[in-house]
């Protein structure tokens, strides 16, 4: 749910000190760049490069980042960004993308290793809190580039996610993906990094859970499912005690205020929300699970769904909360939730799903850092 990366000068070790090619220079990210890299870059490989794209932008001091642009003969051909956020301090977040045409030749190497001193001399300085560094990339997508959290949801999965109607990239297209997959692998594990979390969006098909007992006179312990308002100071807590129990591999600092600018707060898209309680609400039932909904109308298309737990209950506890009111979401439309290795209590429900035809990866993201999780 933070800023994404991929590296992409394929296959070259990066050595910190790499000298760029004869006729290439670095300097600063100007207005109009992402134009200029555009033409040489082409489109984006899958939807997490296309998110990640966007994370190059100028120089900035608070917060701190520096974004270096590779000319060839006046031409951009590369560019990389650093930046830190408060909100997770132990890592600064990388990003690198060089031309495929420019690839191998040491430009992406050369990138690193300045936006590498770039944090090292701000860091000295007190200007940055670390020199870690921690970076991301898609190892498959079926999400077409023009969607995402950030473009209206994901579509080509209708509303049956089982019967897999995503396209799956063509043979040709396949191959030079995990071609790039490999490169970026073989370029990270040279500079000093190590794979410390994967992350995945998937689809669940509509009707694919089955729906638990509500409460009522014959099931009087039945689940209790209420609207709340994304303003609401109780699931404002409960999503920021959330957000930091499942980033112990990447420590947060998420406070209520922070939790509703980034997770619920108008400009985040976030549309909706319900909980799910174990008694109702005036009879001190308190919220085991919520899901914040960012697509304002149900569709065909999975709603794109943000779905958490009260992290003080015991594992077998949150995984029912999880699953009951996963359950619910899906009773009639598809939703599309993302989900990390952190997530004990939701990833063997999706596991299950996704083994049974029940519901299709969408994009599936690797987090490689300098320092093990």
């Amino acid at each position: 749910m933070s800023g994404e990366q991929h590296v992409s000068d394929a296959g070259r070790p990066a050595d910190g000190a790499a000298a760029l090619p004869a006729g290439v220079t670095l300097r600063p990210w100007a207005e109009g760049d992402d134009l200029r890299l555009l033409e040489v870059w082409g489109d984006p490989a899958d939807v997490q490069q296309h998110q990640d794209r966007a994370m190059l932008a100028p120089d900035s001091a608070a917060p701190w980042r520096r974004t270096l642009v590779a000319e060839e003969d006046g031409v951009p051909v590369g560019a990389g960004t650093v930046f830190a956020q408060s909100l997770h301090p132990r890592r600064l977040w990388l990003y690198l993308e060089v031309a495929p045409t420019a690839r191998r030749r040491g430009i992406g190497s050369a990138l690193l290793g300045a936006l590498r001193s770039a944090a090292e001399q701000a860091h000295a300085a007190g200007e940055v809190t670390t020199t870690h560094l921690k970076t991301r990339f898609a190892v498959a997508s079926r999400v077409p580039v023009t969607t995402g959290r950030d473009d209206d949801g994901a579509d080509g999965t209708a509303g049956d996610a089982a019967a897999d109607t995503a396209q799956a990239p063509g043979e040709e297209a396949g191959a030079a993906h995990s071609a790039q997959v490999a490169g970026t692998e073989a370029f990270l594990v040279a500079a000093g990094f190590t794979p410390v979390q994967r992350s995945r969006r998937v689809a669940v098909a509509p009707g694919s859970i089955a729906l638990p007992p509500l409460r009522d006179e014959e099931h009087p312990d039945g689940a209790v499912l209420e609207e709340a308002s994304t303003g609401s100071v109780e699931l404002t807590r409960a999503v920021a005690a959330f957000y930091d129990a499942v980033h112990g591999w990447d420590p947060s600092q998420m406070s209520v205020g922070a939790a509703q600018q980034l997770i619920l707060g108008p400009t985040t898209g976030a549309s909706g929300a319900v909980v799910l309680r174990d008694a109702p609400k005036e009879e001190g039932g308190t919220v085991r699970a919520f899901a914040v909904s960012y697509t304002a109308e149900r569709q065909d298309a999975p709603a794109d769904v943000f779905l958490g737990w009260d992290p003080e209950l015991p594992l077998e506890d949150a995984q029912l909360a999880a699953g009951h009111l996963l359950a619910m979401l899906v009773a009639q439309h598809p939703v599309q939730v993302e989900v990390d290795e952190a997530m004990p209590a939701l990833e063997p429900i999706l596991d299950g799903l996704i083994g049974a035809k029940a519901a299709l990866t969408l994009v599936d993201t690797r987090i490689w850092a300098t320092d093990p999780a």
